[in-house]
């Protein structure tokens, strides 16, 4: 069987609707015996050019004019074109063809307004699915970076704790003296109780006050045991109100014989009523044991100048200041920001983690670690913001 173009096929349906259509109006107009036949002749050009395109609404206007010709214009059933006749019928054939010509557009647009349509509607969800797509992509790499960010900050975490312990460590001798100085101060208020107790009759008095010194080294003792406890332990952050001058005085207990054995006098210059900051207590005290033995090996071969760690806090605008203040040799400014890099270190024996792990920390509290050189060393300092509702 032959193939015919998809145009010829819709040729012939437009002719066979055009006849259809004026063949059903012609019907209906002569059955109601209607005075003006022409409407439904139009109604048969409107379908026939909907439907059938503009060939079939022309060949419609051909067939309505024959059909008015032959059966409603007089002579009836003649094809006498006379004159008063053929101005009728062209009357009719104009707004006819005029019809068919705004049919025709209408039909055009409404067909580009369904084509955008639906072009619209499959590039909207086109562009649906590229943003599920985009979306679904950027929700597996945040899951990935969370991940990440998660896994760092462990990693973190296990490198402070293990600067933190190496640092004590190397502090156990001086821990051992803090220890030691409670434990002889007990057996000596001990002994001194006993004597009194042996007086005839015994002195009961300075046999309580001994007992009561006793009771306050024993306390001592275990306060310095919590505190060193507390940074050997691997705990999770738990930020609370903190006394940076308490830290301060903490760490200095631990630092006292190190520094006795360095030839190095403390300086404390602490402001009276310094609000609290909103922190870790154990990652703080980190921060400031790393920077007061880096203060206390800077100053470990300086002999042309006295050895002071000076030690500063202070209120600045809605923060607190700290800063570590040694007297040695300094730092070459170029080692200003590589100080605080991983694993950059000056000292033979350093690791190069306590600058850069104490920066992470201060940061992760909401604050700045910086170091500047002066005439007589350096100058270690960190501000942290003041905790909501602290005086």
């Amino acid at each position: 069987m032959p193939s015919y173009p998809k145009s010829w096929w819709f040729a012939v349906f437009g002719a066979v609707l055009a006849a259809v259509c004026v063949a059903a109006a012609l019907l209906v107009t002569q059955l109601i015996n209607s005075v003006f036949p022409t409407p439904l002749f139009f109604a048969a050009i409107v379908v026939s050019t909907w439907y059938g395109g503009a060939s079939s609404g022309l060949l419609a206007v051909v067939l309505a004019t024959v059909a008015l010709d032959y059966y409603f214009v007089p002579p009836v059933r003649h094809f006498a074109l006379k004159a008063g006749e053929l101005a009728y019928l062209i009357q009719f054939a104009a707004p006819a063809v005029v019809t068919c010509w705004f049919v025709k557009k209408r039909k055009d647009a409404e067909s580009s307004l369904r084509q955008s349509r639906d072009e619209l509607e499959y590039r909207v969800q086109e562009r649906t699915l590229e943003l599920r797509h985009a979306n679904e992509q950027l929700q597996a790499e945040m899951a990935e970076r969370i991940r990440a960010e998660q896994s760092v900050q462990q990693a973190q975490a296990d490198l402070a704790h293990v600067t933190r312990v190496t640092a004590l460590g190397e502090l156990a001798a001086s821990i051992a003296h803090e220890v030691n100085q409670p434990l002889m101060a007990v057996v000596i208020n001990g002994d001194a109780s006993l004597q009194w107790l042996a007086h005839d009759p015994p002195r009961i008095e300075e046999a309580r006050d001994a007992v009561g010194r006793i009771i306050a080294e024993g306390n001592r003792a275990a306060d310095i045991i919590r505190r060193i406890r507390a940074l050997f332990k691997k705990s999770p952050l738990q930020k609370t109100q903190v006394d940076l001058n308490e830290l301060v005085h903490d760490i200095m207990t631990l630092l006292q014989r190190e520094m006795t054995r360095n030839r190095i006098s403390l300086g404390l210059e602490l402001e009276n009523a310094l609000p609290t900051v909103f922190g870790d207590r154990i990652q703080l005290q980190q921060v400031l044991l790393n920077l007061a033995m880096n203060a206390i090996e800077a100053m470990s071969g300086v002999t042309d100048r006295p050895r002071e760690l000076r030690i500063r806090s202070e209120r600045d605008d809605g923060s607190v200041l700290i800063s570590v203040h040694d007297t040695g040799r300094g730092l070459p400014p170029e080692q200003t920001d590589r100080i605080f890099g991983a694993f950059y270190t000056t000292k033979p024996t350093g690791l190069g983690m306590g600058l850069s792990i104490s920066r992470t920390i201060v940061e992760a509290h909401g604050g700045k670690l910086w170091v500047a050189t002066v005439s007589d060393g350096a100058v270690f300092q960190f501000y942290l913001p003041v905790a909501s509702g602290a005086a």
